[in-house]
């Protein structure tokens, strides 16, 4: 049995390999096993435990190396809509010692990222919540996270700047990593206009361990978000997680439009493009992520310029694909002046 994992396996895990492959969605494919609309995927860490450790497993056995716990809602400001609000610490444990038990049977080093998603508030000034509320509400969560056994924490779809400092301050109350992803629109910036160049910056004034996007439109505008992060040159390993296409209703349910083959071309494209850590959210299923684990390790290398990401995972939506193009005309403004300077000697 592999052991539980110490806070510097998640540094030594990126420094042996050349990526890590993270799982896919909780919430959709919870949703596929039984869960109803409206009710709280935390709850089901009480009611079906043998079903949220199904997941971890079907992504650990997909070939995941790090996978995220149930607790996207996790703080008191989101349990407290469906009356859970009196147990965020000892969810959280539970969630944390489900996903610990099944990363510590998985026979390799797989490690186990605590999911803390935004609390649905707006921080004064211009919403009602507090910031020192929201770092001891984040605080409070991670708390759990901890005891019960993460090996570091994952702060997702975070759109403002100011929950995002929250959340990491609170984070940075424990002996753990940190990484945080944000989410970005068609317009190629989060719900509060910040864009991925902006939140590489950020990354480094929040002190965070790694950082990405995750959720948006789909993989091909995810893709426009990491060739962002990557101009920027950042420090920090920059995390991919992008949707599984675009979600349409369908027969009285949500359905993804990206299929296999468009998982693991993204996956390869994630990685051509600078991202370390790459996996999939919403929609994102196991079979899904077993094709990126496969096309990953075929370790090709693919061009990922603006019209080769489109080619192969369709069109990014106007916003993100002028923040693409300029990325491109960047690397080839870049290459042109090398080019010259080589020429002038």
């Amino acid at each position: 049995m592999v052991t539980q994992a110490s806070n510097s396996d998640f540094d030594d895990l990126l420094n042996e390999r050349e990526f890590l492959l993270a799982d896919g969605a909780t919430g959709t494919n919870l949703f596929a096993m039984g869960l109803e609309s409206g009710e709280a995927p935390e709850a089901w860490l009480l009611q079906h435990p043998d079903r949220v450790q199904a997941l971890h497993q079907s992504f650990v056995d997909a070939g995941s190396d790090l996978f995220l716990t149930n607790t996207f809602g996790g703080t008191r400001h989101r349990l407290k809509l469906h009356g859970l609000d009196d147990q965020v610490t000892s969810l959280n444990r539970l969630a944390a010692q489900i996903a610990r038990d099944v990363a510590d049977k998985a026979g390799r080093r797989v490690l186990v990222a605590g999911s803390v998603g935004p609390t649905g508030e707006i921080l004064a000034p211009l919403g009602k919540l507090d910031k020192a509320d929201a770092v001891d509400s984040f605080k409070e969560q991670i708390e759990g996270l901890v005891e019960g056994g993460i090996d570091l924490v994952w702060i997702e779809t975070i759109s403002a700047p100011d929950e995002l400092e929250a959340a990491a301050e609170a984070a940075r109350s424990f002996d753990v990593p940190v990484c945080a992803t944000m989410s970005f629109d068609s317009a190629g910036r989060t719900m509060m206009g910040l864009t991925p160049r902006a939140f590489a910056s950020l990354a480094t004034d929040f002190n965070l361990d790694g950082f990405g996007a995750n959720c948006g439109v789909g993989a091909a505008d995810l893709m426009s978000s990491v060739l962002g992060f990557a101009d920027a040159s950042p420090s920090q390993p920059i995390i991919a997680k992008a949707n599984c296409g675009i979600p349409s209703y369908e027969d009285g349910k949500i359905v993804y439009s990206g299929t296999v083959e468009q998982m693991a071309a993204y996956a390869q494209l994630a990685r051509a493009a600078g991202a370390k850590i790459i996996g999939g959210c919403c929609g994102t299923k196991p079979e899904h992520v077993a094709a990126m684990r496969k096309s990953l390790d075929e370790n090709d290398h693919p061009d990922f310029r603006v019209l080769a990401i489109e080619l192969a995972l369709g069109k990014m939506s106007d916003g993100a694909r002028q923040i693409a193009i300029g990325q491109d005309a960047l690397k080839a403004s870049s290459r042109r002046s090398g080019s010259n300077r080589r020429r002038r000697g």
